[in-house]
């Protein structure tokens, strides 16, 4: 070998050498991906500003692995279509996981586009049970799942002493999947099914919809959709002076609803939903919930928002324990190491499919307030 060529390959490995310490030492990017803009704006807003504080947080005291976190924030609209656009973007700016989103169809715009390139995903409000039935292995959420709140709805139903029982959807993967979980469960215990049918989102007028459920006569209506629509529902049905008891799923589960369908309307209104952020027992959350409060003047008011933090700090903590981001190891650990984590949420732990593990369903209701009450 001649000397040129001895110096010329020294130079390189010199520069190999200096390009991997750059690379590793530059800041980690993790994404995020939430509704910033459309129907479920407030959710996603929400789950930015918990995301980033958090982040925050990690960087004053040094970041993870000698490197500082960079959220790298995309919108997905809460549209199937958007979440796509927005995951092939988070691909392209090399981010080594993403944590969100927040409804169901909008996660699974997504899924594959991460696994494919090998990036976890954390989701945080996405509760559709086939989420978890496809044997993604880079596919995780801090939220629980559907089969589980159908449980809780249907013992509540039941607990209520209601026989004869409307259920609503608005055939989204979540809520078509939760309408018909109870629906199985409720008439197994010996509850009459009077009506079952989906109403259009976005839409301002249900009081169609509404006059034909009047008509089953049902004692109860749970209603399995989103709050934009849980809120004119409790609005136009007080307004048609129908006093039926209203039940809702956790998508329901938002001050938003309040807004829209006014106080009085939504006074007694029952719904299903992880512990609210004032409601966390936990030592983790009366801290965060304290940093939070100081930064943006207000506490958190959605858990989802909480629970896409939850999935920023089990992703930090697989990455501190691992000592590395490769998406392999990082999944791994998450699947079979991570046992009772003390997450803002209560204890964090994920099954083989990516599942959380354990019960966390509650039943709320709103009183004259528009306060939402953990019930007994």
């Amino acid at each position: 070998m001649n000397k040129i060529l001895r110096v010329t390959l020294a130079f390189l490995v010199v520069g190999l050498v200096v390009w991997g310490c750059a690379k590793e030492t530059g800041p980690m990017k993790i994404g995020l991906m939430g509704p910033m803009t459309g129907p479920w704006a407030s959710e996603g807003q929400e789950m930015k500003q918990v995301v980033d504080l958090l982040a925050e947080d990690l960087n004053a005291k040094g970041g993870v692995l000698g490197r500082k976190v960079e959220v790298v924030s995309e919108d997905d609209g809460g549209d199937p279509k958007t979440a796509a656009l927005a995951a092939q973007k988070l691909v392209t700016q090399k981010v080594v996981a993403v944590i969100g989103t927040y409804g169901s169809s909008i996660t699974e715009a997504s899924q594959n586009i991460y696994n494919e390139a090998k990036i976890p995903q954390i989701a945080n409000g996405s509760t559709a049970i086939r989420l978890t039935e496809k044997g993604l292995k880079y596919f995780f959420r801090t939220c629980p799942r559907d089969d589980e709140q159908a449980k809780v709805g249907a013992q509540y139903i039941q607990s209520m002493g209601y026989k004869k029982l409307a259920i609503l959807h608005d055939n989204t993967t979540y809520a078509k999947g939760l309408a018909d979980e109870t629906k199985g469960l409720v008439e197994k215990a010996g509850v009459e099914i009077v009506f079952f049918d989906a109403l259009t989102p976005g839409e301002k007028d249900y009081t169609a919809i509404l006059t034909k459920m009047k008509a089953a006569n049902p004692d109860a209506v749970f209603f399995t959709g989103y709050y934009p629509e849980g809120g004119l529902l409790l609005n136009q049905k007080k307004a048609m002076n129908w006093p039926v008891p209203f039940i809702g799923g956790d998508a329901t589960n938002n001050p938003d609803l309040v807004k829209i369908a006014g106080a009085e309307a939504a006074e007694g209104f029952a719904f299903l939903s992880p512990p609210l952020p004032k409601d966390l027992p936990t030592p983790e959350a009366k801290a965060f919930l304290e940093s939070f409060t100081k930064k943006y003047g207000k506490a958190p008011a959605s858990i989802y928002s909480v629970l896409a933090g939850d999935g920023f700090r089990v992703l930090i903590a697989a990455i501190q324990a691992t000592k590395t981001t490769e998406a392999d190891k990082v999944g791994e650990y998450l699947h079979t190491q991570l046992k009772d984590f003390a997450g803002l949420t209560g204890k964090l732990s994920f099954n083989a499919k990516g599942d959380r593990v354990g019960e966390v369903y509650k039943v709320y209701k709103v009183n004259a307030q528009g306060e939402f009450i953990l019930q007994p």
